[in-house]
């Protein structure tokens, strides 16, 4: 009898979970509704039934039947302009109630690490941070994190992070969630006095093919080959696993064949791993440290590191374990000259266990082979991390290492990258499938950005990359909704109602994207920049109805990849949305390089008023400045500025460079500039020559 009670429960659970409506997975309660939006849905209830979906802002009801098959039912919500809470109720013969319901302004937020990086966490915090979540508590602003996770195809299902849904902007809430997205959220519902939603849907690390859809990317240049034969897999997950096991042994092959620092193919006769090699002719470098901060700034590519490790007597033939850290991005190490261990992934604790028979009293080697494809590079992590165990006793590895360049970059990517695994962030269109699709119903205002430190190296390729993401997204969200400008303020309405105009012209969704900050080593000439060309190929993108771009390039760090001033992203991404968007008369943006003439050995530069942008501030020493001649070289250059208001100049000369043909402005990873507009924003990069850059 009680076997018989227990399964009748079940029979009635699974009865009562089957009549709950299920809804796009974006809809929860303390929820952002996109205001005057009328939206077509669909969702889920109990197999031909009859759904009551009842409205509290205007306290209606209608009633649709579900499919008698499937349960499937269509419906349309009109969303009134911002307020509330409201609540939203759903009855097939149970209730689903959504409550604390806003109408206001949504956001979608995405991007790499400088995107996902919160306000507190283990590795990185905003300036300030203590006092920044203390006072996290905003109930007009709402948060959406989205869970990390890859599909080979669309998804439909909303990845949660760590909660279910949407949540009110708490100390709590907010110390893990985006902190650019989040100091965005509260400076526009500040002005505005509405409520503000913001998804984070970022991932550290990814690059811009990983979120665009495969219908888009296919077309890109460089992406063509290998998206047509994932199709011709049909997106089968076995298929795919062998294309790219087929596809990573060949490269293997061809790079390894390439290595100085192997005997052959076979990363198990490696001669730089031998423990009879001289390596005293190597230069040293202490570990562990990011090597873009160290001897090798502008390298990318394949390093030998060795070590000699003096091993106690009472050791010999005990077996231990290898502790290396983070090993940034992937590592083949030898003990001895023995193979003890490899990885692939930048983010992965090392530790490898050596064997008691290749334990040796004495003189040991260790020899790591570091294959670094960008960004960051070599032993990540403390000091601590580094060190050889056994029974309970360490030797510590850190200090100093000899070191030996052998493959860079672009003789590894000579013959095409390295293939990326399946299931990995950096496959192409992963992100787009689990984090992006699930949301293209869901009708938002517009779009933040963040991204672009993982392409960098191949800016010729990102500017076309890059445009075909934003056209992508702009043109498959708010499919299924009709969403109505902004409505125009009035007199007295919010901090700034002045306006010199009403923006509304364009017709595409707003996107809003952050250009690269100034990072890494500090140098006055730096022409083949690599960070400066990703910028130029970011700034091309702004010729695209709707998009706007926030220049970062003075409150970057040398040191830090994820600059501490989120504040200010925050702040001057709201500056564009609050002009462009919501018609603020409030500056946005500073002029743009227009034209350049020499005049008596002086370049004498034009800069164009832009959309929300404020004049040329008065500079009588202007850093940045780098100017060529025929030959190609440039020197560093003085500039001042002459004229006021709209027809301000800056006049450009070298005492080096007579015949001056070419001038750029903060080219370098980490330039120090200082030309701003009278509102005290930044000018962007930008350069007069089209000579070949990387």
């Amino acid at each position: 009898m009680k076997r018989f009670f227990v399964s009748l429960l079940a029979v009635i659970a699974a009865a009562v979970l089957q009549a709950e409506v299920v809804l796009p997975g974006w809809m929860t309660s303390n929820m952002v509704l996109q205001q005057q939006t009328v939206m077509h849905l669909q969702a889920t209830g109990k197999k031909g039934a009859t759904v009551k979906i009842t409205t509290s802002w205007d306290g209606q009801s209608t009633r649709v039947k579900t499919d008698p098959q499937t349960g499937s039912f269509s419906f349309e919500l009109r969303v009134p302009k911002a307020g509330g809470p409201y609540t939203l109720t759903f009855d097939d013969g149970q209730r689903t109630v959504l409550d604390n319901v806003m109408a206001g302004e949504v956001w979608f937020c995405s991007g790499q690490s400088n995107m996902e990086m919160p306000l507190h966490s283990n590795w990185a915090s905003v300036r300030d941070w203590q006092r920044e979540v203390a006072e996290a508590r905003h109930p007009m602003v709402r948060l959406f994190q989205v869970k990390k996770t890859v599909a080979h195809t669309p998804q439909a299902k909303v990845p949660y992070g760590h909660t279910n849904g949407w949540t009110e902007c708490t100390p709590e809430m907010a110390e893990g969630f985006s902190a650019a997205a989040y100091f965005f959220a509260r400076e526009v519902s500040r002005e505005l006095g509405i409520a503000v939603g913001v998804v984070n849907s970022s991932w550290g690390g990814t690059p811009a093919e990983s979120w665009v859809s495969h219908e888009r990317l296919r077309h890109v240049e460089g992406y063509e080959e290998k998206l047509r034969k994932i199709a011709e897999t049909g997106f089968d997950e076995s298929r795919i696993e062998a294309l790219y096991q087929a596809e990573h042994a060949d490269w293997q092959q061809r790079v390894f064949g390439n290595d100085k620092g192997l005997t052959s193919t076979d990363v198990n006769h490696a001669t730089w791993a031998a423990s009879d090699l001289d390596d005293s002719h190597w230069p040293t470098m202490s570990q562990p440290v990011n090597w873009k901060q160290n001897e090798l700034s502008a390298w990318d590519g394949v390093v030998w590191f060795r070590r000699v490790v003096d091993i106690p007597a009472d050791w010999a033939g005990r077996e231990m374990k290898l502790h290396l850290g983070e090993v940034d991005d992937q590592d083949i190490t030898y003990w001895n000259g023995e193979r003890v261990g490899a990885t692939n992934r930048w983010n992965t604790k090392r530790q490898y266990t050596v064997p008691g028979r290749m334990v040796k009293a004495g003189r040991n080697v260790v020899t790591v082979r570091v294959c670094d494809t960008g960004g960051e590079g070599g032993f990540r992590g403390s000091a601590e991390h580094m060190k050889v165990v056994a029974e309970g006793k360490e030797l510590s590895l850190a200090g100093p290492w000899h070191y030996h360049k052998s493959l860079s970059v672009a003789e590894i990517n000579a013959g095409g990258p390295e293939p990326k695994r399946p299931n990995d962030s950096w496959f192409p269109c992963n992100l787009f499938n689990a984090m992006v699709a699930p949301f293209l119903d869901m009708p938002i205002r517009g779009f933040l950005w963040y991204q672009g430190c993982s392409n960098v190296g191949r800016a010729g390729q990102y500017e076309g990359l890059f445009q075909t993401l934003i056209l992508d997204w702009q043109e498959r969200f708010n499919q299924h909704a009709e969403v109505a400008a902004f409505p125009k303020p009035t007199q007295g309405e919010g901090k700034n109602s002045r306006r010199l105009f009403f923006p509304q012209e364009n017709k595409a969704l707003p996107f809003y994207f952050v250009q690269l900050a100034n990072y890494l080593a500090r140098k006055d000439v730096q022409p083949e920049s690599g960070w400066a060309a990703l910028r130029e190929a970011q700034r091309k993108a702004q010729q695209l109805d709707g998009v706007g771009m926030m220049v970062n390039i003075d409150i970057g760090e040398a040191n830090d990849i994820h600059p501490k001033n989120k504040q200010e992203v925050g702040r001057r991404l709201a500056l564009l949305a609050l002009h462009r968007t919501y018609g603020r008369d409030v500056p946005c943006a500073a002029p743009e390089f227009q034209q350049m003439r020499i005049q008596g050995g002086k370049a004498i530069l034009t800069f164009r008023p832009v959309w929300g942008s404020s004049p040329l501030a008065s500079n009588a020493d202007i850093k940045g400045f780098t100017i060529a001649g025929p030959d190609h070289k440039w020197h560093v250059a003085k500039a001042h500025t002459e004229g006021e208001g709209v027809r301000s100049r800056v006049v450009v000369a070298c005492p080096e460079v007579p015949f001056p043909i070419a001038v750029r402005y903060a080219w370098a990873d980490n330039p120090e500039c200082n030309l701003v507009s009278q509102s005290g924003l930044p000018v962007g990069p930008f350069r007069t020559d089209d000579w070949p850059t990387k």
